[in-house]
């Protein structure tokens, strides 16, 4: 993400794998994610003009799954505001930022 949006990189930001299932009938990865982040400008940041950035990050991240998989994969990428996450304790453990 941040080889798309380097001007302007937003802090705060976190990526939630919500489902990921693959297809009996074919060698398809299906999976849905998340992007949050802590304010509605940074939303914009991420999806850029016309969804032009979201586009690439999906692109380069389908890319990316599709070599460690070694499948295809159908990539489903929302962005979503939750204020101030990273100071509420259960979106910080579940996004696996937690000390042992």
């Amino acid at each position: 993400m941040l080889h798309y949006v380097h001007d302007e990189i937003p802090h705060g930001v976190a990526v939630e794998i919500e489902k990921m299932k693959s297809r009996k009938d074919k060698e398809i990865v299906d999976i849905s994610a998340v992007i949050y982040c802590e304010r509605d400008s940074h939303k914009g940041i991420i999806i850029g003009k016309n969804g032009r950035k979201l586009k690439g990050i999906g692109k380069s991240a389908r890319e990316d799954i599709e070599l460690l998989l070694g499948s295809q994969a159908n990539l489903q990428l929302w962005v979503k505001v939750k204020e101030n996450w990273r100071n509420l304790q259960n979106y910080v453990s579940n996004f696996g930022y937690t000390e042992k």
